[in-house]
């Protein structure tokens, strides 16, 4: 069964495609139009490209050969200075000169820094040379590098004398490789030999790109037939040095192609490039030339201009072929308008129906399945259309809704007419607020609002759309949030209280250690002195013995009251952060210790660049702990050392004393706790504690480690430290 037997109200397909015919009709024209005039300018296209690039390919071809000749005319100048040297055994700097001269090498050659003699001179003859330099008041010889070496190339003479080339004499070609490569390739072939790309003595810092072209120099001006023949007669090279860039523009002149230079001997190395690295426009053509002359190989790559400016007559071309397209859509343009005005209408009606549907049924599925609520007023107020979702926050069913004031749901009834902006930016007319919302059968709700302006239907009373959300439990959650700040601030301001409490009682008791406990032990100590000055003699040994250990108790009993109360500052005083410098603060300390213990030699040894930032009395105490705990473990240690010094994160000091048993570390940071006895070592048990306390007040950490009679190391961090910038 076809289609149109299955609907009668759906048209035929010949029915559908008729409209289309005028269409093919006219595209089928244009198509034939267009195959034609493709066709001609593709041949015409192609011709001009040839004819161009065989112009293109010659200008390339001349370009080369004007480059090989100028290279043969230096060789040419290099000859005429070893004809010098057949004529005369060795030329004098002013004979030199006046060959130079009479080639006018600064005008006819701008390519050339100059032209120059490097003598080849064995390693046990340089001196000789120097000598006779000297003897035959040509000056002074200084040949660099320094160094021995088997055979020197030392630059002689180099003409014009300007000052790059005067500070050039002297200078050891053979010293260098890519100089002294050409040299043997001129010396072994007899032959002249181009070096590869070398910066050139006179260019100083500049990165110019220069060349050499070395001529060999035998005795009697006759080249040997053998290579040891050529080596034992060999005088020197006559040598031209030369600009890259200045011998192409001399070759070339001001030529408008792009090419590059580049030396494929061994390897590739860049010698020349006529246009600097900024982005261009592609060439149109491209052709490379490679040539090999004086023992080198050089790679040349043409480019040509842009296509439109090495095929300037394809701008002709391309007019034509713009005019034919032209006529062809033209014609084109005037059957499809024809065909495609009824047809355009018809579709544009289609659409619009469609669009509309569309939008209308989005707009329905949007309403109906939101989770938010959603209602449709009128100019007065009243609910034209609600959601599920809202009649679910109102507890009532949406139909019941349809007609009623929106506002009289609310417990602050208002006009919602007045809610919706009759402005031209629709933005600024959007409202938020939160109400009180009645709902049957139920307790009060609060519910999120937000008014918006929609224009309805033609002849449809609808002027805005509320959104509506209950935010009653957050709401609620944010009360009982508010309610725990206020809870957390009371328990807060309660252990503030408390810790403040707690601290003053720490205060009287350091107090009544200070002053209380201080006047019985004075008691103590009076009574027993008084005893042991008055009646001395009537006390036997024995008890004179328990009266000095009762002295010493009560003295004992002081110092730990000192200790006490020294721990006890370190935790209340206030920091004040500055910069310290940990090592002249121990340097300082160490002092003290020489002057109060004199006969105990310590060797100490205090790293540089122990800078920290900390409180500097607490830094104090802390080193002087650290540092007397050391000078007093080290007593009776063979050639005694301490040493204070700082790793990638921690200081450290480090004695090679008496040490502590690593399974008992973590006792000697506790108050009184002691790991040797009071006869070997005195003490309290008091300054580790208070080296924990003050480090830890900075933010930091502290360690030990240690071995039985092999010394102490303890660690400590300070967060606050800083470092010299070097």
């Amino acid at each position: 069964m076809d289609d149109h037997a299955a609907d009668p109200d759906k048209p035929s397909l010949r029915e559908r495609l008729r409209p289309l015919r005028g269409h093919l009709w006219a595209l089928v024209v244009l198509l034939a139009s267009l195959a034609s005039v493709l066709a001609l300018w593709q041949l015409a296209y192609d011709r001009e490209l040839r004819a161009a690039d065989a112009r293109f390919v010659s200008n390339t071809q001349e370009a080369t050969e004007l480059l090989k000749q100028r290279i043969i005319n230096y060789e040419l100048v290099a000859g005429g200075g070893a004809a010098l040297f057949a004529s005369v055994d060795r030329p004098t700097p002013t004979q030199w000169y006046g060959f130079a001269d009479g080639m006018g090498i600064g005008s006819r050659f701008p390519g050339m820094v100059g032209l120059g003699f490097a003598g080849y001179v064995s390693g046990n003859r340089l001196q000789d040379l120097q000598n006779e330099w000297r003897e035959t008041g040509w000056g002074v010889l200084r040949v660099r590098p320094e160094g021995e070496r088997d055979h020197y190339g030392p630059i002689l003479y180099l003409e014009p004398r300007s000052a790059e080339n005067v500070q050039a004499i002297g200078f050891d070609m053979y010293s260098e490789p890519a100089r002294k490569a050409a040299m043997e390739a001129a010396l072994e072939s007899g032959k002249a030999s181009l070096s590869g790309p070398v910066h050139l003595i006179q260019d100083g810092a500049t990165s110019r790109t220069g060349l050499l072209l070395y001529l060999p120099v035998y005795r009697d001006g006759a080249r040997p037939e053998s290579v040891a023949e050529r080596q034992s007669a060999m005088l020197g090279w006559v040598y031209v040095p030369l600009r890259v860039d200045e011998f192409v523009r001399e070759a070339l002149g001001e030529n408008p192609m792009r090419f590059r230079i580049t030396d494929v001997t061994h390897g590739r190395s860049l010698l020349y490039v006529s246009v600097s690295d900024e982005v261009q426009q592609p060439p149109a053509f491209h052709h490379s030339e490679e040539v090999s002359h004086y023992g080198r190989r050089w790679l040349l790559e043409f480019e040509s201009p842009p296509l439109e400016q090495a095929v300037p007559r394809l701008q002709n071309l391309q007019a034509t072929l713009a005019l034919g397209l032209f006529a062809s859509l033209l014609m084109y343009a005037i059957a499809w308008m024809l065909a495609q005005t009824e047809s355009r209408a018809h579709r544009i009606a289609l659409g619009l129906t469609e669009n509309y549907r569309r939008s209308e049924e989005r707009f329905r599925t949007a309403m109906e399945y939101s989770a938010i609520g959603k209602v449709l007023l009128d100019s007065h107020g009243c609910i034209v259309q609600a959601n599920p979702a809202f009649a679910r926050i109102v507890g009532r069913p949406p139909e019941t809704l349809v007609g009623e004031r929106f506002h009289g749901l609310f417990e602050d009834a208002g006009d919602a007419a007045h809610e919706f902006g009759t402005g031209g930016d629709r933005r600024d007319s959007v409202r938020r607020e939160t109400r009180r919302l009645h709902r049957d059968g139920g307790e009060p709700r609060q519910a999120q609002l937000t008014y918006a302006p929609v224009p309805g239907s033609v002849g449809q009373d609808v002027v805005g759309l509320v959104q509506a959300e209950d935010v009653t439990e957050r709401l609620q959650a944010e009360a009982r949030v508010h309610a725990l700040n206020r809870t957390l601030e009371h328990r807060v301001a309660m252990r503030t209280r408390e810790l403040s409490q707690a601290n003053q009682e720490l205060e009287a008791f350091a107090y009544s250690v200070s002053h209380d406990l201080r006047a019985p032990l004075r008691a103590i100590d009076g009574f027993s002195k008084v005893l042991a000055e008055r009646y001395a003699a009537t006390l036997d040994e024995a008890g004179q013995g328990y009266l000095e250990r009762v002295r010493k108790a009560a003295n004992r009993m002081g110092e730990l009251i000192d200790a006490l109360l020294k721990m006890s500052r370190v935790t209340r005083s206030a920091l004040r952060h500055e910069r310290v410098d940990l090592g002249r603060m121990a340097a300082e300390l160490v002092d003290d210790l020489r002057a109060g213990d004199p006969d105990h030699p310590v060797e100490v040894e205090i790293h540089g660049d122990l800078v920290a930032e900390g409180d500097a009395s607490l830094l104090r105490n802390l080193l002087e702990n650290l540092l007397g705990n050391a000078w007093k473990f080290t007593r009776g240690t063979a050639d005694p050392r301490i040493e204070f010094g700082r790793n990638a994160v921690e200081f450290f000091i480090r004695d090679n004393g008496a040490g502590f048993d690593q399974e008992y570390v973590d006792k000697l940071f506790r108050p009184f706790q002691r790991l040797h006895d009071q006869s070997e070592f005195a003490g309290h048990g008091i300054g580790l504690a208070s080296v924990k306390r003050i480090v830890e007040r900075h933010g930091g950490s502290i360690r030990a480690e240690g071995r039985p009679g092999q010394g102490a190391t303890f660690y400590f961090t300070l967060p606050g430290e800083v470092r010299e910038q070097g």
